[in-house]
Formats: structure tokens, sequence, C-alpha cells
């Protein structure tokens, strides 16, 4: 079985963030969010991927990835013109696909299952032609809805309804056969202009290809913009993270919980409250942290204390009393301007400057 990441798009939901990087590579934890979704897939026996690219991101995507012998993958790039839908892009992969069996997984989410079992499922089952993954949520007119009966089998899907059938969120991961390609030959563009997947599976379920489903226990994050990111950026730390100390720590902090300092880290004169992680070659200094906080490669933090944010690489945040609830890109800093005062709560993009009240 193969598999097919989708990592284009512009990500206009996560801009500035997104204007100068792929919203895929935005760090949860410390990690790509597409990282968490190769290792996914990997640990499915899934090890020869498709990744779905866009001329814009594409490269930046490609550099990231490498050639996937990291993740333990054979990654091959495909590049889809133009974001004309799920159902595109897969029909843009069919050379790479083929005729064997795939999963396709969207490259900005996040769950807190292993996909192993669906695929196993999935494989042991050859009367099936597709397979979808859904959640409960409160909100289920954000998404592709699915309607189920009572003996595991989608009976249609419906892609961000005004009135929702059901609170059935399609999570963003299916698995199909090659007989979708001949579904996807059969539909028209959205009212969008969009080749839609769940018009797709709505044909196959019409050309009688059973099509079942699972329900996902565990949470599930669409990391689409700086809320969602947060919350990624909580519920990994919390459920993943162990505690490890492999940068230098002086005598005069403290590390309270699940911390992990990375490699080359300096930590003097302060106090971090995990779960915290603290990248390579950061230097935090009089400085409180956390908790629910990702600190990045590089990044300086100097007398100043911040909670429940992502620092990426290369940032610094000096004098800023409270920093808290922010997503902060790469390269940014954050300092004091005397002609303000008061709390921050940013998402700011690359390289800029960030001018906050000065103290005194």
């Amino acid at each position: 079985m193969k598999g097919l990441v989708l990592a284009g798009g512009s990500g206009t939901r996560l801009r500035p963030l997104t204007y100068t990087g792929a919203k895929q590579l935005v760090p949860v934890a410390n990690r790509p969010v597409l990282f968490y979704v190769i290792d996914n897939l990997v640990h499915a026996g899934v090890e020869e991927i498709g990744i779905i690219i866009s001329p814009q991101t594409g490269d930046e995507i490609r550099a990231a990835l490498g050639d996937g012998s990291r993740f333990g993958a054979k990654l091959t790039f495909i590049v889809q013109d133009e974001p004309a839908g799920l159902a595109h892009a897969v029909a843009t992969a069919r050379p790479f696909l083929g005729d064997d069996d795939f999963v396709m997984y969207l490259g900005d989410n996040l769950i807190g299952d292993k996909i192993d079992a669906a695929v196993k499922a999935f494989a042991e089952d050859d009367t099936l032609g597709a397979w979808v993954m859904l959640k409960e949520v409160e909100n289920p007119s954000r998404f592709g809805v699915a309607v189920v009966g009572d003996d595991g089998d989608v009976v249609s899907l419906v892609e961000k309804p005004e009135v929702p059938p059901s609170n059935l969120a399609l999570v963003g991961i299916y698995i199909f056969r090659r007989t979708i390609f001949d579904a996807i030959a059969q539909i028209e563009p959205s009212a969008r202009g969009e080749l839609e997947i769940t018009d797709a599976i709505c044909k196959l379920i019409e050309l009688e290809r059973r099509v079942r489903f699972n329900r996902i226990d565990a949470w599930w994050l669409d990391t689409g913009k700086k809320d969602d990111m947060l919350l990624a950026n909580d519920t990994v730390l919390d459920d993943w993270l162990e505690r490890s100390v492999e940068g230098s720590v002086d005598e005069a902090s403290e590390l309270v919980g699940r911390v992990r300092v990375e490699p080359g880290a300096v930590i003097e004169r302060s106090k971090i409250r995990g779960p915290v992680v603290i990248g390579r070659d950061a230097r935090i200094v009089d400085a409180q942290i956390g908790p629910f906080t990702s600190i990045g490669d590089g990044v300086t933090i100097e007398r100043s204390r911040v909670d429940h944010s992502v620092v990426m690489e290369g940032s610094s945040v000096i004098d800023t009393p409270r920093l808290e609830d922010s997503l902060i890109g790469k390269r940014v800093e954050v300092r004091p301007s005397p002609a303000l005062h008061g709390a921050l709560s940013l998402m700011v993009g690359d390289d800029c400057t960030i001018e906050s009240a000065s103290q005194g």
C-alpha cells in the first residue's frame, strides 16, 4: 500500500506566517506538523509515499523532508499546479499511485490515534472501495460530514453543509482502491470550482462500492489557524512529551515537570514549568517559561516571561514582562518600546520586529 500526503495549498488562514513558508511546516512541539503525518504512515507500514506540493512552497517542503530516509520512507514529490480540490490532487498523483491501494492523508492534520488498525482492516477486505475516518465535532458545518448506517457503512457525504445531516466530520485521512479514479472521472467541479473528494466518494457509493468508517476516539486537530496551532502544541506537549535535559542548566535555574532541553541550549537563572520544549542552541536567561510552550532552535529569551506560546527558530524575546497565547515566526524580535504598555498576544510572521512597552 502507498501513501499520498497533501502538502500543497497557500495557507491563507495562517498568514502572515505562511507568506514565507508552508503551513505544513509550522512546528508543533518543535516538529513540523508534516513530520507527524509521515511518522503515522510509516508506523502503519506505508513507506512508499507521494507528497503533493504546490509550485509556491514545494521547494521548502522538499528541503525539509529530503528523500524520506530519516523517517524510514521513500518519498516522491508530485506538483499540483493549482489548488483545484482534493480529488484533483488524487488524479494528479495517478502516475505515482498506479493501481495500488493507498492512504490519503492531509498534511496539516494531527490525530492522537495511529492508523495501522484501519490500514490492516481495509487491506483484508477486498469488498471495500474506500475507508474514511470520522470524528464527532461540535461545529460540523466547517467540515465534510458523513451519514452512516448501523452496519458500519457510509451512506452519503456532504462538503461543509449549512444544515449538517450529522456531527461526524471527515478527519482528512482516507484509504482508497484504484476505483476512486473511475469515480473522480465521473464528477464535476463543485460550486467553488474544485473537484471534491466527498463527491468522488459519493460516486463510489453510487457505483455500489462499499465505504467503511471508523470513529476517532482520541483528539483530532486541524492546524489551520493560530488558536488551532496553539491547541495542537498544548495537546502534543501534554500527551507525548518526555522529560530530557541534554543542554546546560545552571544551579540557579529550576525545571518543574516534563521539560525537554535540547543539546546546546543554555538556561541561566530561569524557571521552566512544563510541559515545555527548549530547542537546540536556545538561550534562556533570567526568564520564566511555560507551561505549554515550545521554544525553537536558536531562540533567545532574556528577562521575560513566556506562557502558552510557540516561538520559532532564531527569534528573540527581550525585556518583555509577559508574552502569552502567541505564535511567533522565525527570526522575530520582541523588545521594549517606551510608547506602549501591557501584556502581548501576538501572531507574527518571519523577519519582523515587535516593540512592546519598556519598563521604568
